[in-house]
């Protein structure tokens, strides 16, 4: 009996000891790298200073601890005349530092033309999101100094409308209307609206309404 009351301790020590070491090492992957940190702030610096004026400046890190983007570690930038906040970081698949500063400064022009509409259309707590393709300015060959206006280029955004609540009968007359406030004043071809109904606590209500255009 006391042997086998002996084996059990020993195996509840080490199943123990095997989760305190999972543990320390997730809360450890969990924490950004300083060394890391510091490196992509060089890499940043002279990044700026080969393509950007002296408008821009590194204010802080960014160290993606849970994959959601397509780096580990980014310099985040602030454009000192815009306040227009991007991001700087080294690109695996093309091998050279790539920026999101004209996807963030066509998001900001873009909301700024539709969100009266949004306002006049829809609930007052509603958010409104903007995307371009993060390494849009990059791939068009887009001098960030002079960053000209997202209707010069054939550009598909990505509008997504986030309301409070659970779909309407008037959703689907609401997006056609925006969706022809987007072709005719905001002078998009193509691009994609998404409406996302999800209370102000985080819980879905109800499926999201996507349209294509």
């Amino acid at each position: 009996m006391y042997k086998f009351f002996k084996i059990t301790l020993i195996v509840l020590g080490v199943i123990i000891f095997g989760i305190a070491v999972l543990v320390f090492s997730f809360i450890q992957s969990m924490k950004p790298d300083k060394d890391k940190e510091e490196e992509v702030k060089v890499q940043a610096e002279k990044y700026l200073k080969d393509n950007f004026n002296s408008n821009f400046v590194i204010y802080d890190t960014l160290f993606d601890n849970m994959g959601n983007f397509g780096f580990e570690y980014a310099a985040k930038v602030r454009d000192t005349v815009t306040e227009t906040q991007f991001l700087v970081y080294y690109d695996d698949e093309k091998n050279h530092m790539v920026d999101t500063y004209i996807a963030e400064k066509w998001a900001k022009d873009l909301e700024k033309e539709i969100s009266l509409f949004i306002e006049e259309n829809l609930e007052d707590s509603t958010d409104l999101y903007v995307f371009f393709d993060d390494k849009i300015g990059n791939e068009f060959g887009i001098d960030p100094n002079n960053p000209r206006n997202y209707k010069d280029f054939d550009v598909e955004p990505t509008i997504r409308i986030r309301v409070p609540r659970k779909k309407s009968d008037e959703d689907e007359k609401i997006i056609n209307e925006f969706v022809t406030l987007l072709k005719s004043e905001a002078e998009l071809q193509h691009g994609s609206v998404v409406m996302e109904y999800i209370a102000e606590n985080g819980v879905i209500l109800d499926d999201e309404w996507w349209k294509d255009f």
